[in-house]
């Protein structure tokens, strides 16, 4: 539970919904994130059943990143999570506007 309620976690297993990466793409889409926390993240997130490392046999070689289907249920459930926030931001900013005001 530690590394998807993780920043970097909760990003790249949303980003994996959308398909498989390589790790360099995959740093693109995860706006922020750096090579060495990407690398971690990513190998927790394996360790955790929920990616999959494929290492294609080319030179040099290609390795692409995946869900699992463990790993697609939660980041799927995490996208419904943040599509909600999302949603309720403007009510979030005029709560606390309505704060700061009487505060």
């Amino acid at each position: 539970m530690e590394t998807v309620a993780d920043n970097w976690g909760t990003l790249a297993l949303v980003a994996l919904t959308e398909g498989s990466y390589r790790f360099n793409a995959l740093r693109r889409r995860v706006d922020g994130v750096s090579e060495k926390m990407l690398a971690q993240t990513l190998h927790a997130l394996e360790r955790d059943g929920l990616v999959t490392r494929d290492v294609q046999a080319t030179f040099p070689p290609r390795v692409e990143y995946t869900l699992t289907a463990p790993g697609a249920r939660i980041a799927e459930t995490l996208r419904a999570l943040i599509d909600a926030l999302e949603a309720e931001i403007p009510a979030i900013m005029t709560a606390r506007e309505d704060y700061d005001r009487r505060h």
